[in-house]
């Protein structure tokens, strides 16, 4: 094992999409061995005390719009049992409820899903999902949306009145006229289905205690404000948590004399989110940047954009200055994944990247060494993917069975 590597172990989900049904979230150590195994998908984020919170497909679920809604969210312990579980949320075409959970979700106390030094984790605390809600819209366009929801949920299943739509802030978002046009006429309808994913929210979080808030007293960035960011639409967002407005975003078109040009043009990206208090780089925005297609409007009409090669994309979301970036069009950093995929910025100042449709999870130095390395053998009907990782903290996971050194230490 590399002596630049941040040890502990790592959980992996399997794209819930491509694998045999039942195959959850794995936990492996430093050598690659499977150390346990979970029911749950997608995110499946690990919570202290080995309790995973995931996805699951139930008997008799089906998806409206995108396949990959969840039909309950659940909280499975590390003894498999099911500690919490919610889905009443939206009954949909079928008329029975199910939470629609797609892609992301946070826990109260953990505000992007990982470790950080001193986080309050509440016990059974509220929980915040991104879903799904059919709905037409024919201000936004002609076809039916699949539309992204956030709502809260408490510990006993009870909805907290908190929801956030996506298709109520459509114009707070920098589209220019040719984006606005190709939107109402050809949203992004996916084959076999009559609805449209439209902006394909991948990630929300909160962005926890920052100095941006603490320092400069930017309400912007008050702690308790979410991002988002779409894949097919190009831009990341920070919405106020108390008033559903949009008060920070860049994109979807980082072109001409705008501060955003600076970044270079996202294409279809992942996990934006702002990197935890107490850990290297805190307060800045880490972003997965896939490449790929993406994008609406321009001359041609969706993908307005194109790039063959991923990056991780690492900013002062102040000054939108460039921090650091990993990933070059070749060469030693090239790597690429056009979906899925994200990036975790570890305590020693290390990143940990899942290179999600390869199945391929590794981890880089900040001088961009690559100190671990790890390919998934799970495979199904489309090759090995992998949709997140993140690395463990070994006193989360009990007893610790590759003995480990403890984070906290």
């Amino acid at each position: 094992m590399n002596e630049k590597c941040c040890v502990g172990y790592t959980l992996f989900t399997p794209d819930p999409l491509n694998t045999l049904p039942g195959q959850g979230a794995i936990l492996i150590n430093m050598d690659g061995e499977v150390i346990h195994e979970y029911s749950v998908f997608g995110q499946a984020t690990m919570l202290p005390g080995g309790s995973v919170l995931g996805g699951k497909l139930e008997q008799g679920d089906t998806a409206d719009g995108p396949k990959g809604d969840s039909g309950a969210f659940m909280q499975e312990s590390w003894d498999g049992e099911i500690e919490w579980s919610f889905r009443e949320w939206d009954g949909g075409l079928t008329g029975k409820k199910r939470a629609r959970q797609h892609h992301d979700f946070q826990r109260e106390g953990n505000p992007v899903g990982y470790y950080a030094p001193g986080q309050e984790f509440k016990e059974n605390g509220n929980t915040f999902v991104l879903a799904h809600k059919n709905r037409i819209a024919p201000e936004i366009s002609k076809t039916e949306l699949v539309d992204d929801v956030i709502y809260e949920v408490d510990w006993e299943g009870n909805l907290t009145g908190f929801e956030w739509h996506m298709a109520d802030h459509f114009k707070e978002i920098c589209f220019d006229d040719s984006a606005v046009m190709e939107i109402k006429e050809n949203p992004r309808v996916r084959p076999g289905n009559d609805v449209s994913d439209w902006i394909h929210i991948n990630c929300t979080s909160f962005l926890g205690r920052n100095r941006w808030y603490d320092e400069l007293n930017d309400e912007r960035f008050s702690p308790g404000n979410i991002i988002v960011g779409s894949r097919n639409a190009n831009f990341v967002a920070i919405i106020n948590r108390k008033t559903g407005e949009i008060v920070w975003s860049i994109g979807p078109d980082f072109e001409g004399e705008t501060p955003d040009q600076k970044l270079g043009q996202l294409v279809g990206q992942h996990h934006a989110h702002m990197i935890p208090d107490g850990l290297p780089g805190a307060g800045n925005m880490l972003v997965f940047d896939n490449g790929g297609t993406s994008g609406y409007g321009g001359s041609e009409g969706y993908p307005r954009y194109s790039r063959e090669y991923s990056r991780i994309v690492e900013f002062n979301p102040v000054t939108l200055d460039l921090v650091w970036q990993y990933g070059e069009e070749s060469g030693d950093q090239y790597f690429y994944s056009h979906y899925i995929s994200c990036a975790q910025r570890l305590p020693n100042g290390n990143t940990l990247i899942t290179e999600g449709s390869k199945g391929h999870i590794f981890e880089v130095t900040p001088d961009k060494e690559i100190v671990w390395d790890f390919v998934s053998p799970i495979t199904g009907k489309k090759g090995n993917p992998v949709y997140r990782a993140t690395r463990i903290p070994p006193e989360w996971v009990p007893g610790n069975p590759s003995g480990y050194d403890s984070w906290g230490d």
